[in-house]
């Protein structure tokens, strides 16, 4: 008979050498196109799923893979990157050291950085030999891995990477949730398990037993039910006193119940204690929690290992399969679990473990009133919010519920728990629970704290006239710290920022900043700041912005990316394009997604319209995968109107469709303004001059603040729509806006330019149109520049100046071409002509649809360097861009030449012309 311990890889096998073949297939696919899968092997409990796995793993071995397998854990499920780590940490060739791994986890506070540099790992070891990355029980997966593994097999889905992930059967796990992020870019397997057959489980057996089954023993595997576990379960079992051919096991627990039952009492006990702590646990641990010196348990655990329910791998003792353990635990009675957990948690933490570690313990034994575990599910939010913040709130919420009602501690750590729910994007959440403390009629002092803590939960929900009223009483009923009061002053004039008073709004920053810097409380003094910056760009004070922006950056760099904006407000590309090459050198520290913004923004203002469109489409993706939707609306209104200035209508009435739907969202006055201006602008390109005008007036009365902040650069495109809607006052109005703005913005060549031609416009000007053009030969903006020569253009000709109008219709046209705004180009070829300028010998060739010539410029460099072997973070640093652009392009480029794999793609560049290379 083989040993309960042996090893059961070929028999295991029994019955499933069709799903075999399936995975099999997916290896040499992976290793054949260089391209990169995904498979899920699904099952009960004791189905088989891990020797498949380990099976396929070994194949994989053989055919030249580099593979990292690790297994999550049940009672491990929330600490961040534990089952991933097991993945890249273990193997004989590990994807990542210990010191590379634990460099990464200094810098975990940047979810979407660490999926990068992950990636960056992984793909860099794919370089030399396709990679399989495996992890059994995926079910218990920990948060930030299911967050990795969701991102990870997309981003890598053009390298030779295969992600093969085994768990329980549940739609609406963590498995599933990984496969269907993947499902659209990677070719996906989906492996389930069913009951092995008859014959199968009587090979099994026949393997098992070394001898043939008799009637006896087929009738005992009846009661398997195909499981091929509970099966060799079962017939480990023969040999037990508490064995009777005539009894059928209807569970496993039946079926090692004789098992455990002939273990000595001590061993039963302490295989009772490891059960409470996990399938692994430490000895040390389990005898602290037994309450015996671990001298005293060395026969348990030799008695424990010779029977075949644990193995020791020299640091920790395992259930040899989770059922296993499942089936020692439940006859621990469920009063006495509650309470070994209690301990398990304390000795664990006692022993130098870290609060996480133990939450899995206090989350099943903690009792109502236990302060001591309050302290320790504070303690672990605390540590993991930067990192997994729905986790920090979730673990903030139960240490609420464990707090007595009548205890001062609630509103502490009530606190503690809006503020983690708020960071968590559960605003709704945290404004339900600080209303419910704030009813429980707390002290002043009490009610100035929540209140405070409340105010990123108002300004995430866009309730700025709430936020600035409840701000306000708190403030007069007094009774307030001074740093819940500096902190109060700081939200209320942020909350101000949104209103027609900006003056007033200005005044209560100040007084709030001095207050902040008087006390030296840095919260307040980052909310003052970034108060009196929102003030200042609602005023278009532009200058003063920045100097905001900068000083809150100083305070905290996660702040850099409206600093960048605020330079490149003030045409400092340069400073702009400084702090971006900066920020890309320290890209743990800042926020992804608003880089990225910032990124846009500065490629959009120099006229790289297809590498704006990349960064907004980054930004986007990037939001989406952390669920915080700040700048999505913005980012489709800006996609839209790039995609008019190339002529793709189909892409821009899509970028309105998906603008329109995001404002649903985060319905604030910004949002409603952009998308009001962008609805204008296609009415206008659609010929409804009256529509467009509506949508402007719209803007102009609804969305005060957006005068500066949205028409800074484009009020000559709403001036052109109010004439071709025969609204002069409308077009003078937008005229009058602009000429303040560059008042109060005189040493931006940008804002005098734009002045001198929405006045040009508004009034038939052409020496103010002149005028416009001499001015912005100092901005650094193609596309603003563009358009004024075309508006003197077209005015030279309605003068009859021929020759002049020419020369700067050209120029505009050039400008145009060369930023790829073709459609803007192309509306001028029958001026040119009108003006004798021959545009015939300008037309642009419109770019196809699919193949080498349909890749923008930006994509074509992409393509060549990853065809030269480049990763996306040296194709990135060599092109001065962010990984994340550098991957949307390739997603792009891979879509337009029909390629699945770097290896495809390098083939592709290979066979394309020198001459149609660049």
């Amino acid at each position: 008979m083989m040993g309960s311990g042996e090893s059961l890889t070929r028999s295991g096998l029994r019955g499933r050498e069709a799903e075999l073949e399936q995975l099999q297939a997916l290896i040499a696919s992976v290793a054949r196109t260089g391209s990169g899968g995904l498979a899920l092997i699904q099952g009960e409990p004791g189905i088989g799923k891990t020797t498949l796995l380990a099976e396929t793993v070994t194949r994989a071995r053989a055919a030249g893979f580099s593979v990292g397998l690790g297994k999550a854990d049940e009672l491990h499920h929330i600490v961040p990157l534990s089952s991933l780590a097991a993945c890249v940490l273990h193997g004989d060739q590990p994807l990542l050291s210990d010191d590379a791994f634990a460099d990464l986890a200094r810098n975990q506070d940047q979810r979407i950085w660490l999926v990068e540099r992950l990636a960056e790992a992984i793909e860099g070891r794919a370089c030399s030999a396709p990679v399989l990355i495996g992890l059994d029980d995926a079910q218990w997966a920990d948060p930030l891995s299911r967050f990795a593994l969701k991102q990870l097999p997309a981003r890598l889905r053009t390298s030779p990477v295969l992600w093969m992930l085994a768990g329980r059967l549940d739609p609406a796990g963590p498995a599933e949730e990984i496969v269907a992020a993947a499902a659209d870019g990677l070719p996906t397997v989906t492996v389930p398990l069913a009951p092995l057959s008859g014959a199968a489980i009587r090979q099994l057996a026949a393997d098992t037993l070394g001898a043939a089954v008799d009637e006896r023993i087929r009738h005992l595997l009846d009661g398997a039910g195909g499981n091929p576990f509970l099966a060799v379960e079962m017939l480990a079992g023969l040999d037990s006193p508490e064995a009777s051919g005539d009894l059928v096991p209807s569970t496993l627990v039946l079926g090692v119940r004789g098992r455990l039952k002939s273990l000595q009492p001590s061993t039963l006990r302490f295989l009772q204690m490891g059960a409470v702590l996990g399938r692994r646990f430490g000895f040390h641990d389990a005898a602290a929690l037994y309450g015996q010196p671990p001298a005293m348990l060395i026969s348990a655990l030799e008695e424990a290992v010779r029977s075949g329910l644990l193995d020791d791998d020299g640091d920790q003792l395992v259930f040899r399969h989770d059922l296993l353990r499942q089936a020692v635990y439940v006859d621990v009675p469920p009063s006495a679990r509650k309470a070994l957990h209690r301990e398990a948690a304390g000795r664990l933490v006692a022993a130098g473990h870290q609060p996480i570690d133990a939450v899995p313990h206090i989350l099943r034994g903690a009792l109502p009133g236990d302060e001591e575990a309050v302290a320790l599910l504070r303690r672990a939010a605390e540590n993991v919010q930067p990192v997994t913040p729905g986790l920090a709130a979730d673990l903030m919420t139960r240490a609420l519920e464990l707090v007595s009602p009548a205890r001062p501690l609630r509103f502490e750590v009530g606190e503690q728990t809006i503020l983690c729910l708020t960071r968590a994007g559960r605003s709704r959440e945290a404004l339900s629970i600080g209303d419910r403390l704030l009813a429980c009629r707390p002290s002043l002092e009490v009610i100035s704290r929540l209140q405070a803590a409340l105010g990123a939960t108002l300004w995430n929900l866009d309730l700025a006239d709430e936020l600035r009223r409840r701000a306000e009483s708190a403030l007069a009923v007094g009774g307030a710290a001074p740093e819940a009061a500096a902190r109060l002053a700081a939200l209320r004039a942020l909350a101000l920022s949104r209103g027609q008073d900006l003056a007033a709004a200005r005044e209560a920053g100040e007084t709030a900043l001095r207050a902040a810097t008087a006390i030296g409380d840095r919260e307040a003094h980052v909310l003052a700041l970034s108060g009196l910056g929102e003030i200042a760009q609602n005023a278009g004070e532009n200058a003063v912005a920045l100097e905001r922006f900068a000083a809150l950056s100083t305070i905290d760099s996660a702040f850099l990316p409206e600093e960048i904006v605020a330079h490149l407000h003030m045409d400092d590309f340069a400073c702009g394009g400084r702090l971006l090459m900066q920020a890309a050198d320290n890209a743990g520290t800042m926020r992804q997604a608003m880089m990225l913004w910032a990124q846009g923004q500065h490629d959009l203002g120099l006229g790289r319209l297809d590498d704006a469109d990349a960064d907004f489409a980054t930004v986007e993706r990037l939001e989406d995968d952390v669920q915080v939707p700040v700048q999505q609306v913005n980012a489709r209104v800006i996609r839209s109107r790039i995609a008019l200035l190339r002529g793709d209508r189909e892409a821009a009435r899509e970028h309105l469709v998906a603008a329109r739907e995001r404002l649903l969202v985060k319905p604030n006055p910004g949002n409603t303004a952009a998308v009001r201006f962008l609805e204008a602008v296609h009415a206008e390109a659609d010929g409804d001059f009256g529509l467009a005008v509506d949508k402007i007036r719209q803007v102009q009365r609804e969305g005060v603040f957006m005068r500066w902040r949205l028409l800074r650069d484009w009020v000559d495109s709403a001036i052109r729509m109010a004439l071709r809607g025969a609204d002069r006052e409308l077009a003078e109005d937008l005229a009058a806006q602009a000429e303040t703005h560059a008042e109060r913005n005189p040493a931006t060549p940008t804002a005098t330019g734009i002045a001198a031609q929405a006045l040009g416009l508004a009034k038939n000007d052409l020496a103010l149109l002149e005028h416009s053009v001499a001015l912005l030969k100092a901005s650094p903006r193609p596309l603003v520049r563009a358009a004024a020569y075309a508006d003197l253009g077209q005015a030279l000709l309605a003068a009859g100046r021929n020759p002049q109008a020419a020369a700067a219709l050209t120029q505009a046209h050039a400008m145009f071409a060369e930023s790829g705004a073709h459609a803007a180009a192309a509306r001028l070829r029958p001026d040119l002509d009108g003006a004798g300028a021959g545009s015939g010998r300008m037309v642009t060739k419109q770019r196809p649809v699919q193949g080498w010539g349909a890749l923008t410029a930006s994509e074509k460099k992409v393509a060549r360097l990853i065809a030269e072997g480049h990763t996306n973070r040296s194709a990135a640093d060599m092109l001065v861009v962010s990984p994340h652009t550098v991957n949307t392009h390739l997603t792009s480029v891979f879509r337009k030449l029909a390629v699945n794999s770097r290896v495809q793609l390098a083939n592709m560049v290979m066979a394309v012309p020198d001459a149609d290379r660049s």
